[in-house]
């Protein structure tokens, strides 16, 4: 039961060796049904009509609903279709309540969801998460069906499945062509994480620059050890010389495209639709594979391919019926009693980032409220050091809100010594130390200032703020995806994180989207 209850909503929610074992147990399941094997179909069923299965589907799909759909079906869990349209959503009730409610009717229950609004999963698996616990209920799954343009899991793990049989079975290395709308498309953003089974990955990024793959994928793949080549049509790409045995193909989502992208859709799809005429120059073992459906008038993979032995996108749609009936074997605890490998762990965010310093004995003149030294209190100092002066009194507000120090107290932005620009001081007398909480909040706010504690008109302790691992629970911050679960136009009572990912650079915990640290504020 080393699956129960988990949640699926980003690819690396399975760690390599749990996305292996997925593969294994579907490969099992396709022999068994090729072969009529009863005994070994049945080993794979888990008959739990107790456990509520809900598909969630926010947005319209046929095959991922319909996939899941039967494979709840195939083990005979219990089946809530949720129609959105004649829900409580149309009526402006929050997702969050919603699910509240209905895991209170089953012992277990898994959600099955597609949502415009990026990082739901997430969002859910962490607040239900909480109120099973406080109930002392079995805790709720819930898998990401795709999220907007973030992610879309379930689609990854069925294309790895088709492209370990195309290989026969070898990880070793994989090189892939991923051609489309790569700005877009969820399914390819899942590749980041995806082809990490792979020992040694080669990906060719085949898209016209409005429709390219977005850096930080990019970045992303390349910090994995990828090698990464972009090409901007099909045509360049050929003419680049051998092209990769496996194509990766997908549509343009005009519905996603502001009015400048859509002036120009025929162009775009022009660049990444293959032709008759290029056929000669792919290799005999090449595939090619499609989340599907094609669009039905312009389709980038054209019908007179579809009798051809390119062919590879029907069989993974098959695929897909089959890994997510091992996904839900696996998440209502009916199947990997026998998995050996390395579970995902969970992250360990270090809390070392205010660091106490050795501090000066001595007095500290410009620490003062107006023009009297700060005999006792605390001074924050080099706040925004190097940034503009318009940029360090933001920084100093946001501090203000932050300690809510609505005190006596003085502060002000001045030239830093040396004529190094300038920095920001909040000058604090009469003020007790901050308590750990406090200093936390304060190096959130205000990396790289340092917070001196004054006694007597001497320095007694000081403290240096250095980047935090994370930000969160704080007021003010907010993530800039207005198509994140987390944002306040979508009023749900999500609570903001953001988990560092670069120097200056965090991710929000929910879509992941990344800003500088500036922006989340």
């Amino acid at each position: 039961m080393s699956f129960l209850g988990r949640t699926i909503q980003l690819v690396r929610d399975l760690s390599p060796d749990e996305q292996r074992y997925l593969y294994a147990k579907t490969r099992e399941l396709k022999r068994a049904l090729a072969e009529h094997d009863d005994d070994a179909i049945q080993a794979l069923r888990v008959d739990r009509p107790d456990v509520a299965t809900y598909l969630m589907f926010l947005e319209n799909s046929t095959r991922t609903k319909e996939s899941f759909r039967n494979a709840a079906k195939f083990h005979n869990l219990r089946l809530n279709d949720f129609s959105a349209t004649a829900s409580s959503f149309s009526k402006k009730e929050s997702i969050t309540d919603t699910v509240r409610m209905l895991v209170g009717y089953s012992e277990q229950s898994i959600f099955v969801m597609r949502t415009k609004l990026e990082g739901t999963c997430r969002w859910l698996d962490r607040t239900i998460g909480e109120y099973n616990r406080s109930r002392g209920a079995l805790p709720t799954s819930f898998i990401n069906g795709g999220d907007g343009r973030h992610e879309h899991p379930t689609q990854e793990f069925l294309d790895e499945f088709s492209f370990l049989e195309q290989l026969d079975w070898d990880d070793s290395h994989i090189r892939i062509a991923l051609v489309g709308d790569l700005y877009h498309g969820r399914t390819v953003h899942s590749k980041v994480d995806g082809l990490g089974v792979f020992g040694e990955v080669e990906v060719d990024l085949i898209a016209p620059d409005d429709i390219s793959m977005p850096q930080h994928y990019v970045d992303a793949m390349e910090r994995r050890g990828f090698r990464v080549r972009a090409f901007r049509s099909i045509d360049e790409y050929l003419a680049a010389g051998p092209t990769a045995p496996i194509w990766y193909f997908t549509r343009l989502q005009l519905e996603r495209m502001g009015d400048r992208l859509l002036d120009r859709a025929d162009s775009l799809r022009d660049a990444v639709t293959f032709r008759r005429d290029q056929l000669d120059r792919i290799g005999p073992e090449t595939r090619f594979y499609h989340p599907l459906p094609r669009h039905q008038v312009t389709p980038t993979i054209p019908a007179f391919l579809d009798s051809l032995p390119v062919n590879g996108w029907e069989a993974q749609s098959i695929n897909g019926y089959l890994t997510r009936i091992i996904e839900l074997g696996m998440v209502s605890g009916g199947i990997g009693a026998d998995f050996d490998g390395e579970h995902t762990s969970t992250p360990d965010y270090p809390d070392d980032f205010v660091v106490e310093v050795e501090a000066r004995q001595s007095r500290k003149p410009e620490y003062k409220i107006g023009i009297k030294p700060v005999e006792n209190g605390i001074v924050i100092d080099h706040i925004g050091r190097g940034s503009t002066p318009a940029e360090i009194w933001s920084q100093i507000e946001t501090i203000r809100n932050i300690l809510d120090l609505n005190v006596v107290s003085s502060h002000g932005v001045y030239e830093s010594h040396g004529g190094r620009g300038y920095k920001g001081i909040i000058s604090l007398p009469g003020r007790g130390d901050l308590l750990d909480q406090e200093l936390k909040m304060l190096g959130a706010s205000a990396p790289g200032c340092t917070l001196n504690v004054i006694r007597a008109g001497a320095v007694e302790r000081k403290y240096r703020m250095e980047m935090p691992p994370r930000i969160y629970d704080l007021r003010g911050i907010t993530c800039k995806n207005p198509d994140c679960i987390s944002h306040p136009d979508h009023h749900e009572p999500v609570i903001q994180e953001f988990v560092r990912s670069g120097d200056d650079l965090y991710s929000c915990l929910y879509c992941e989207r990344v800003h500088r640290f500036d922006d989340v504020w």
